[in-house]
């Protein structure tokens, strides 16, 4: 097509009658039905597609909330066999400082122990009193008020075998005075045992009144 056949198919186009297209020649019907055409295309899909449009958005959106939730119970399911061996690793560590506290028919050979731990080392025991017992939980805390005189490795390796009892005992408020040619200790033995059934039990009864 050359210059002149577009220069006249424009013209003819400018003077097509709107009100007679049955007159229009065949390539003004084709173009006017294809402008028509797309027309209700794009109107479809303005008017009647559109709610289509935002059910597609928010199932993409639903889509991805649900892939991160999979993702998330994935990594739990994956972390699950290592927070278990955890759980029986801490299981274990806390059976092992259990074993530590004795029992309440145990006590009195404990404090034994801790009596005989210092005349083993040649000291006089000048005070040797346990006090009242603190409840917490499941254990209960028996502090000991001990004076003891002896020289100073002796006190010395006395505290060292407070330390390397099979049974936790730690030694506080320690207060060292001279007394002549010797020396005398002031100190609060803390040791701990664990409650039995009984005991759990009286204490979660007097807490639930409470």
């Amino acid at each position: 097509m050359n210059l002149d056949d577009l220069k006249k198919n424009l013209a003819d186009l400018k003077n097509l009658n709107p009100k007679t297209p049955g007159a229009w020649p065949w390539p003004a019907k084709l173009l006017a039905c294809v402008l028509m055409f797309s027309a209700v295309v794009v109107a479809g899909a303005l008017l009647l597609w559109q709610d289509e449009w935002d059910n597609l958005s928010k199932v993409k959106l639903e889509e991805g909330q649900l892939k991160e939730t999979f993702l998330n119970k994935k990594r739990q399911a994956i972390n699950l066999d290592l927070i278990k061996k955890q759980l029986t690793e801490t299981q274990e560590s806390f059976g092992a400082l259990l074993k530590q506290l004795p029992s309440k028919s145990e006590m009195d050979a404990l404090l034994t122990d801790i009596n005989q731990a210092g005349l083993g080392r040649g000291l006089l025991f000048d005070l040797f009193r346990p006090g009242v017992e603190k409840l917490s939980g499941s254990f209960a805390e028996q502090p000991i008020s001990i004076k003891v005189t002896g020289n100073y490795d002796d006190i010395g390796k006395f505290s060292s075998d407070i330390a390397m009892l099979p049974r936790i005992v730690t030694l506080n408020d320690i207060s060292i005075t001279p007394a002549g040619t010797v020396l005398t200790m002031d100190a609060t033995a803390r040791t701990f045992r664990y409650l039995d059934e009984s005991e759990v039990a009286a204490q979660k009864q007097a807490g639930a009144k409470k």
